[in-house]
């Protein structure tokens, strides 16, 4: 921390802490603890990251693989819908609307473009369901899937797992057929119906009727991220910052305070350890070459 060229004169020796109190190492105090701050709020936001990542395993192993349970026993109301429930099995039984069968664009998988089908399902009782019935890549030749899977016709029972509607992005379009984002309200506009389900919607999981999908939803992998050791990092950055700090002061004490006995004392404490460890010092190593 101290200034290149500026070695105090002797005439500046034996100040004490007094140079504490220059611009110099207020601006450096200050900087630290900036730092500081700045590294506890990384660190934190890191944490809540990983609580917030355990929270999501956490919903995965409960629910992805459970038994399936009515749809109209878990979603009470048509815009119903708790963070909570997300992957929970639903199991419904109707007939898929695949006139109004829709594409969601922009959908990756594997690092591939594409699809994600999205079939209206109407239940028995009349309530209308979306069910993802999975991944399509995009056309060879096209920005459109060369085919799409059929849905099966006729009544069948369904499972799916419950999945949150996604937020509506204004002055995103997309062409005849397909939808920008997962807006569950736009299917109840081009159904026509209020019997829509607009707090979430279903990724495919079993039909009781054998039929050709897209690539269904693969289990999520249950891992924390990186997010812990980001954290300590962080920590560990401050901590750092605060050793060099120290570190620098002081030798900047030494240096201003040469002559003081206390500073020549520790000197000869440290030249003492050293020599104790077999370890020869600057003014052995300076002896020998000006004796050779």
């Amino acid at each position: 921390m101290t200034q290149t060229g500026t070695r105090p004169s002797k005439s500046n020796t034996r100040q004490g802490w007094k140079f504490l109190l220059s611009r110099r190492w207020l601006s450096y105090f200050i900087l630290l603890i900036v730092f500081a701050i700045a590294c506890g709020f990384l660190s934190q936001w890191q944490f809540e990251r990983r609580d917030e990542k355990i929270a999501e395993n956490d919903l995965v192993t409960a629910h992805f693989d459970a038994d399936p349970q009515p749809l109209d026993e878990v979603l009470l109301t048509l815009d119903a819908y708790d963070p909570n429930q997300e992957w929970t099995v639903v199991e419904m039984t109707g007939h898929y609307l695949t006139d109004d069968e829709l594409l969601a664009r922009a959908r990756p998988f594997d690092g591939q473009p594409g699809f994600e089908i999205l079939t209206p399902f109407e239940t028995t009782s009349g309530e209308v369901f979306i069910v993802d019935r999975g991944w399509v890549p995009t056309g060879n030749e096209q920005d459109s899937p060369d085919s799409v899977p059929e849905a099966p016709t006729g009544e069948l029972t369904v499972t799916a797992r419950l999945k949150p509607g996604e937020r509506q992005i204004p002055g995103r379009t997309a062409p005849e057929g397909q939808i920008a984002t997962i807006y569950l309200p736009t299917f109840a506009e081009s159904l026509g119906t209020d019997r829509t389900y607009t707090g979430a919607y279903g990724l495919l999981r079993s039909e009781s009727v054998a039929a050709q999908t897209g690539k269904l939803t693969p289990k999520p992998e249950l891992t924390e991220g990186n997010h812990l050791s980001y954290a300590l990092q962080w920590i560990i950055f401050a901590v750092i910052a605060a050793v060099g700090l120290v570190y620098g002061l002081r030798e900047e004490f030494k240096e201003r305070n040469e002559d003081d006995p206390r500073v020549l004392a520790a000197s000869a404490r440290a030249e003492e350890r050293r020599r104790s460890r077999g370890r020869k010092t600057d003014a052995e190593i300076e002896d020998e070459l000006l004796d050779e």
